[in-house]
């Protein structure tokens, strides 16, 4: 429980509305998007501005209790779980887009703003701000930035990272710091704007973001490339890239989650293929015409079974909202659905969900793979039911050997979900020994007493890699 001096402290700060700590708030703040994760904070907070945020951290400081900042808890590594209790700052009446700068073409805005209504609300003065989260319509810019989220459009765009130019964050002992800022060259020191982001509220609390906004493709088309060969599949993503084509969207689907999202979404998706690639393309009018003639040609060169563009926007619109509506899907066949992400090398995709699959029968559990397969990100999702331990615990062995195999295969344990408390015993397979002793020595300069979201990215012992007999 926390002090009674300092809870009328944080209420002098934010008005007794809002702090919280009774139990429904604390139940509430309690958990995130990922399943099975839950740890009671003490407290939960609701600043309106940065002062308020500052004024907040130098009292957490003095009483050295730990802080979570959140916004809407849609990650899947459980980031935002307040492992050691304290204090769960909520950032959602921070939400303000504060300017959006034509000129230069950015805009400046409170990290609790929804980043599927700012994205509506650039497109609508004729802008375009690409990164797009599957979650984006509960998501936060400041969640994003966290996380440093990907999305469909990565390939061509890039993540959220490659739109953040500028940052106010609250250090934990209440200064409030600015990083980088509308410039397109400044390398006046460390890049701590980089840093900051994907540092998933570990060393400092963001307040402000200035992100870098273009304009907006002029003309988009969508196609369907469907595959009885999952090899044929694979290579197609390599030749698309290699004929110097960058799809806006290049997403791949396995046969468990064809069935599963056609169910869903009643598109008549072919339930009989191996896998599908949705395949977007946007830039001008001619340019979207040729590429996707080109990759057409590709996708029959590569024996695609079947390929059909989409003949109007509705119709692009619905291909995607059924890829985005992947995870919901297969959220209806059991009680507990575990998303996780791995990425590998492009050439290795069909590698890497062929290991899925083998792995997934080694434990008898079921696991349907998805995800952008232009950067080689996929999201291998398994269905259960947290009640039953003894498969759950078999689930558990089968992401362990998923992200050896990543890694074997060239990859990395996450490509946009990030470590959190999930993968933390994993993070030295990627980073190594030294890494680990580095990103604890800036973690401590930050965050001398640890009171930024600790637990998470570090976890107190590694998992040790077995090498796993194949035949």
């Amino acid at each position: 429980m926390l002090d009674q001096s300092l809870t009328e402290r944080l209420r002098r700060i934010v008005g007794e509305r809002h702090f919280r700590d009774d139990q429904e708030a604390r139940v509430a703040h309690s958990y995130d998007g990922t399943p099975m994760l839950q740890s009671l904070p003490d407290g939960v907070i609701y600043p309106e501005n940065t002062a308020q945020v500052s004024e907040i951290m130098r009292a957490l400081s003095e009483y050295r209790v730990p802080v979570v900042s959140r916004g809407s808890g849609s990650n899947l590594s459980g980031g935002t779980v307040p492992l050691q209790g304290g204090v769960v700052m909520v950032m959602h009446r921070m939400n303000r887009i504060l300017e959006v700068d034509a000129e230069n073409l950015t805009a400046t805005v409170q990290p609790g703003l929804i980043t599927a209504e700012f994205i509506a609300h650039v497109e609508a003065m004729g802008l375009f701000y690409p990164p797009d989260p599957s979650s984006m319509r509960i998501s936060t810019i400041g969640g994003n930035i966290a996380e440093c989220s990907g999305g469909l459009r990565g390939l061509k765009y890039g993540t959220t990272k490659d739109y953040v130019i500028g940052l106010e964050a609250v250090l934990p002992g209440g200064d409030v710091i600015r990083t980088g800022g509308k410039l397109m060259k400044d390398v006046a020191g460390y890049d701590l704007t980089k840093l900051l982001v994907g540092s998933e509220g570990t060393l400092a609390i963001i307040t402000e973001a200035t992100l870098k906004l273009i304009p907006p493709p002029a003309a988009k088309k969508t196609m369907l490339a469907m595959f009885k060969d999952i090899y044929a599949a694979a290579r197609t993503v390599s030749r698309i890239i290699e004929a110097k084509i960058i799809p806006a969207t290049l997403e791949f689907m396995d046969n468990p989650t064809i069935r599963v999202v056609d169910d869903f979404a009643k598109l008549g998706l072919p339930r009989d293929m191996e896998a599908i690639l949705l395949i977007e393309q946007d830039g001008s009018p001619e340019t979207v015409e040729r590429d996707i003639e080109r990759i057409r040609s590709i996708c029959e060169l590569e024996k695609a079974d079947r390929v059909e563009v989409a003949e109007t926007r509705e119709h692009a619109d619905k291909l995607l909202t059924a890829r985005r509506s992947a995870f919901t899907a297969l959220a209806r066949l059991r009680p507990t659905t575990i998303l996780e992400d791995a990425t590998v090398p492009r050439s290795r995709i069909a590698d890497m969900v062929l290991r899925i699959n083998e792995i997934a029968r080694k434990h008898g559990v079921t696991i349907a793979t998805f995800g952008h397969a232009g950067d080689g990100n996929l999201h291998p999702t398994a269905t259960t039911d947290a009640r039953d331990k003894e498969e759950v615990h078999r689930v558990e062995l089968a992401f362990e050997e998923i992200f050896e195999a990543a890694i074997e295969l060239g990859g990395t344990i996450t490509g946009e979900h990030g470590v959190g408390m999930v993968k933390a015993p994993f993070l030295e397979w990627k980073v190594g020994r030294a890494g680990i002793d580095v990103m604890k020595g800036i973690k401590a300069a930050f965050d001398p007493h640890n009171l930024l979201n600790p637990g998470k990215l570090f976890a107190k012992e590694t998992r040790r890699r077995v090498v796993i007999e194949r035949g």
